[in-house]
């Protein structure tokens, strides 16, 4: 049993959820032709492995943002001086600009989803922003025993804040148990997502059998809102913030991070796996060693454009899928809350899905509901994890590089970008 299982993670997730996704299809679309009623219900039990994967992530997501938040908090030394404060805030404003263009884009594209199951518990919308921040201060303070069993994301995520501040100046010990409980969770919830396949087979039958080959379409748009918005950021707003720190034309530096290091974290899905990619261009550009050494790690735990857009425009779709009015005041503060919350996301491939919950619960989104858009996530998250993941990684060393030459040019520093470029 534990050689079959190994096999099985050595095959790419990838190509799993494809197979996962074509069998699920062809089982959906043969179902109406079968007529022998033993058979048929056989197939129906098909729908449970999409239950039973929601079901999974629903139960350990809430406690994987607990630990992630808590962690990435308590391992900041007091006083510690890292001499980033650039490269930091170009990820800060960086993310959080991505955010905000995914409800900008959502905003002017709305979206509505096809859920895998029927929505019966649909929330009433908020009256205002008024109602929306007592809501949100309100869930903020409660028992963080009872966030967690709810699951009440702002409550935990307010608490995992408390609770890492105050564990900065705790002992390295104690430091190491945070760390070994997130990274055992973690490693749950990989194996959870390596049983995608499975989950997305029951996801895709369930929804082609309850609402028809129209999803089809409803998932095609959401890929193209997502991925466009992605793109937008890449190509539009990521070169302006370049710009603005090294005024002179980024897109030399822009499309060479892109081609170098986007490329090759697209097909491995994995900003922690792409490090090595990153340091090896950053030596490349010439770059300082004390810099990139600890920004490109750092980035690829904090930066995290492309999840921020996947978590606000995703939370945006399920709004509008029931039919929640919302202004622009809040839909900001939604901006915000995805920014943080992509800060820490997961760095298993498909991390940023399970931090969409957090995202809902603004709007008084349940989480049954919730966990049925992370569903729809994976349906679409060959091509929306890849793409997020290629704008996530090469934005890392974009940025350090970016931080670093506009503080050499500061003190007096000619740059030869040209030059330096050619030699890549």
């Amino acid at each position: 049993m534990k050689e079959l299982f190994k096999k099985w993670n050595s095959i790419s997730l990838v190509k799993r959820i494809i197979v996962g996704l074509i069998i699920g299809t062809v089982l959906a679309f043969i179902r109406p032709n079968i007529t022998n009623e033993s058979l048929g219900n056989f197939v129906d039990i098909v729908s449970i492995f999409g239950s039973l994967f929601v079901g999974a992530l629903k139960a350990i997501a809430p406690v994987l943002v607990f630990f992630l938040v808590m962690e990435a908090l308590c391992k900041h030394k007091e006083g510690q001086k890292t001499n980033m404060s650039r490269v930091i805030a170009l990820y800060l404003v960086g993310t959080f600009l991505a955010a905000l263009c995914g409800v900008v884009i959502s905003f002017l594209f709305p979206l509505e989803l096809i859920l895998p199951q029927a929505v019966t518990d649909a929330p009433s919308a908020p009256e205002g922003l008024d109602q929306v921040l007592k809501t949100l201060l309100l869930n903020l303070v409660d028992n963080p025993i009872h966030a967690l069993i709810t699951p009440n994301y702002m409550g935990i995520l307010f608490w995992a804040v408390l609770i890492g501040l105050a564990l900065r100046g705790a002992k390295e010990e104690t430091k190491n148990v945070i760390s070994n409980f997130s990274e055992a969770i973690s490693s749950v919830v990989r194996h959870v997502i390596s049983f995608a396949p499975f989950g997305i087979m029951g996801l895709i039958y369930d929804s082609i059998v309850t609402s028809g080959s129209d999803i089809f379409k409803n998932y095609f748009m959401l890929l193209v809102v997502l991925l466009g918005t992605m793109l937008f950021v890449a190509f539009v707003v990521n070169p302006i913030m370049v710009f603005t720190q090294i005024k002179t034309n980024p897109y030399p530096l822009v499309l060479t991070c892109i081609k170098r290091s986007g490329i090759t974290a697209f097909f491995t899905r994995s900003s922690a796996a792409n490090i090595p990619v990153n340091m090896k261009l950053s030596q490349d550009l010439q770059l300082n060693e004390d810099t990139y050494s600890v920004s490109i790690p750092l980035g690829a735990t904090i930066n995290m454009a492309g999840a921020a857009i996947t978590i606000s425009v995703m939370a945006l779709a399920a709004v509008n899928t029931l039919g929640i009015q919302v202004d622009f005041a809040t839909a900001l503060i939604l901006s915000v809350l995805s920014a943080l919350a992509a800060c820490g996301a997961s760095g298993v491939a498909g991390g940023s899905l399970l931090l969409i919950p957090l995202a809902c619960s603004l709007f008084g989104i349940s989480n049954d509901i919730a966990m049925q858009v992370v569903g729809v996530g994976f349906i679409i998250g060959v091509l929306q994890d890849s793409t997020e993941t290629a704008l996530n990684s090469s934005t890392d060393v974009l940025f350090t590089a970016t931080a670093d030459y506009a503080q050499r040019i500061a003190d007096g520093e000619k740059i030869d970008f040209k030059k330096i470029l050619s030699n890549i």
